[in-house]
């Protein structure tokens, strides 16, 4: 069995739709698809949720009925059957009717997060209707039956494995089945979702929880490009990366890509290939435990970064001092990118400033801290690249114009990462790109 995600872009319109119906059903293998919601819906949803929680209701009602004219206006082209176009609009009546109701309730975070489910319930329903006037036989089967979270707010493999397994074993005659990516449940049974771009990692724990022999996922670019493509105008697509390789791409800021999407593919030694809806027949990017070849392969660029520079030289080499330091970044559960020490100093960099007040005072306590905001990570990843100093003096040749005001190296044997001050990002991705691939 396989697994097949595809996209907002790539579900987004009724023709899209049409062909990837054809794409699920070209070889007649048993294949779970995994959908996204309609490319737009989720930020009208969330730009929706901001209405009610500013209590707008002149904007929430406008937003809510520009969305459901864009439903309307898909399900006329994508249904020709007239009694599934009747179906189709009772079935995005019921939803829109949900979000109006919505404007009469509290806005809560349990509310917040059924509102934002509503793109994947749709387009999943919409598309099953399609097969259905297509005659392709299949079965829904709702996400919300499986996909579980744990106490910890983190997917239970455990669990989803046995559900699923309850949930397939209704249909032991078919050889398709439609879910929903993104949306799942919570400890408490309520309504929840893996966050953004959760439906890659929907389809990678729905890969490993029936051992799938791969995990596909499509999306409007064939496959993971060795640089950014929307500040670099020559990058070309990697063949094949391992899944380390393509977690520290994926971590440090390749969008193809959601970050958690690799982990239980891994556990379960399953291929992810990363495919164009657009141009199915491009061979795109696997990943799998082999990387295939060594040396360098892509540059990724991640924003929003934070430096904090901790310094003092009384107490940096006491025993215990970077305990101190880290347990306040656990203490709110802030995960750190990078660190760097000296002498008299540690730096670290973290992507959130969701409780930078509150860290820094804390550190206050122990040291003097020095904190710069609007910082890049550029990360070169590539097999073995941090085993040899030959990569490391042809990146800083390439690159001797940028200020870098930090450098991992070592850590891993497939990231060399820098910190750059985020105003220099599209110069030093187009240095990259020159100086290491020759492009």
């Amino acid at each position: 069995m396989r697994v097949m995600k595809f996209g907002g872009t790539s579900v987004g319109k009724p023709e899209r739709m049409h062909q990837v119906s054809q794409l699920i059903t070209r070889d007649g293998e048993p294949t779970i698809v995994v959908l996204s919601a309609l490319s737009g819906t989720t930020n009208a949803l969330v730009e929706i949720s901001n209405s009610l929680a500013a209590q707008d209701k002149v904007g929430s009602t406008e937003k809510i009925d520009a969305l459901e004219k864009h439903y309307a206006l898909f399900i006329n082209d994508l249904i020709k059957d007239a009694s599934l176009k009747t179906k189709a609009g009772a079935i995005i009546k019921e939803h829109f009717e949900f979000l109006r109701i919505t404007q009469r309730i509290s806005l809560s975070d349990a509310l917040n997060k059924e509102i934002l489910a509503q793109g994947e319930l749709m387009s999943t329903k919409l598309f099953t209707l399609y097969l259905e006037q297509e005659k392709i036989e299949h079965a829904l089967i709702p996400a919300l039956d499986f996909m579980c979270l744990d106490i910890n707010d983190e997917p239970d493999l455990t669990l989803i494995e046995q559900k699923i397994k309850v949930v397939l074993a209704q249909y032991p005659a078919k050889k398709l089945f439609i879910t929903q990516g993104y949306i799942c449940r919570n400890a408490k049974g309520e309504v929840d979702n893996l966050k953004r771009g959760g439906s890659d990692y929907t389809a990678s724990l729905i890969a490993a929880a029936v051992q799938a022999s791969v995990c596909e996922i499509w999306t409007d670019i064939d496959g993971m490009h060795n640089n950014d493509p929307r500040v670099v105008d020559k990058t070309v697509a990697i063949e094949q990366l391992s899944f380390d390789e393509a977690a520290e791409l994926a971590y440090f800021g390749a969008k193809i890509l959601h970050p958690t999407c690799i982990w239980p593919a891994q556990q379960g030694n399953i291929p992810v290939k990363l495919l164009n809806t657009m141009q199915p027949s491009a061979a795109g990017t696997v990943i799998k435990k082999e990387a295939g070849s060594t040396g360098v392969k892509a540059v990724a660029a991640k924003d929003g970064i934070i430096a904090i520079k901790i310094k003092s030289s009384r107490m940096l080499l006491a025993y215990g001092f970077l305990r101190k330091i880290f347990e306040v970044f656990e203490k709110y559960k802030t995960p750190i990118d990078m660190v760097t020490t000296s002498e008299v100093a540690v730096s670290v960099t973290i992507d959130s400033d969701l409780h930078l007040d509150e860290i820094i005072t804390e550190l206050n306590n122990i040291a003097s801290i020095e904190v710069e905001k609007n910082q890049t990570i550029i990360s070169i990843v590539g097999n073995e690249i941090a085993k040899t100093d030959a990569v490391l003096k042809k990146l800083f040749g390439a690159i001797n114009e940028i200020p870098v005001t930090m450098v991992s190296y070592g850590g891993s044997h497939h990231n060399i990462s820098l910190l750059i001050p985020s105003e220099y990002k599209t110069k030093t991705l187009q240095l990259v790109n020159k100086g290491l691939f020759n492009l």
